[in-house]
């Protein structure tokens, strides 16, 4: 089934401790396009500027990635980040974010859009993530994403997006916010019963945590020993998780568990390069050796 994903696209300034990189491809919805692309036909809604260089259209098109609902502004700016990293690679500074046209992007998706069954609405105003769930009436699975600032600026709307959606994708300094705590258990099921029928907590190095109204489980990070920028691997998490469903169209238990066990593979292959440059050089046969290491691994 085909995976619909609204979100930033957006131009990177990556610093880390060894090296900087200025102008990568960026974003949420394109790191989220990017990995769902290794599982099901990926539909991506954006808005770019002027500047946005073509070659980065190319280089999703080459994905099979849909790139019609990408707009372009005339005589706007491309949504940019530039962010530092910590020598243990987990924490970063934001130096300079420029939202541009992203700051006033209001999606209005195709007729053939708004009939995708599955739906991802990355990191972004949650006014207009419910903008979008309004166009998308016969959506079966709605997951978001959200962040700190969305938590402490439009709490209400917040609120209100997670009584309508089934499932949400958050870190777990977020997940702490929101539920007031810092017990991270306990955080999940907070947030649990503010409305999702599930809540995925990432823990970056730590793999990441499932709440339902029925299970409870972990699920450790593979062991990556090159971490050489950690930008979007939280996105491309999300859209390895929602790519397999979306591919076998099943979001049991027992799908949404392997699902999340693809989120971590293909987020532990995004780390090892910059941008997309790693995901550019594997193919769904290293995500599926991968797999099989990973299972031997949580096998006792």
């Amino acid at each position: 089934m085909p995976l619909l994903v609204v979100g930033s696209v957006a131009i990177d300034n990556v610093e880390t401790p060894s090296q900087r990189r200025d102008g990568l491809l960026g974003g949420s919805a394109t790191h989220f396009s990017y990995a769902a692309s290794f599982f099901t036909d990926v539909r991506l809604v954006g808005v770019v500027g002027e500047d946005w260089p073509a070659e980065h259209t190319a280089l999703l098109a080459r994905r099979g990635i849909d790139t019609s609902g990408l707009v372009t502004v005339g005589g706007g700016k491309t949504f940019r980040w530039t962010g530092r990293y910590e020598p243990n690679m987990n924490d970063r500074e934001t130096l300079d974010i420029q939202l541009n046209v992203f700051g006033e992007f209001n999606p209005q998706l195709s007729d053939d859009y708004r009939r995708s069954e599955y739906v991802f609405l990355a990191n972004g105003v949650p006014a207009l993530q419910l903008r979008v769930l309004d166009q998308v009436p016969g959506c079966r699975l709605a997951v978001a994403d959200t962040m700190e600032l969305w938590i402490q600026t439009t709490h209400a709307d917040l609120m209100t997006l997670f009584k309508r959606i089934d499932g949400l994708v958050i870190n777990d300094s977020e997940a702490k916010m929101l539920a007031d705590t810092e017990n991270l258990v306990l955080a999940g099921h907070r947030v649990r019963e503010m409305g999702p029928k599930f809540v995925v907590i990432k823990k970056g190095e730590h793999g990441a945590m499932f709440f339902s109204e029925h299970e409870t489980y972990v699920m450790p990070a593979f062991p990556t020993e090159k971490v050489i920028d950690p930008t979007g691997a939280g996105d491309s998490f999300a859209g390895a998780m929602m790519g397999y469903p979306a591919q076998h169209d099943d979001f049991e238990p027992r799908a949404l568990k392997t699902a999340m066990a693809y989120g971590i593979l293909v987020a532990s292959f995004n780390v090892e390069g910059f941008g997309l440059e790693r995901m550019q050089q594997i193919s769904r046969d290293d995500v599926e050796l991968r797999m099989d290491a990973y299972k031997k691994m949580l096998t006792f």
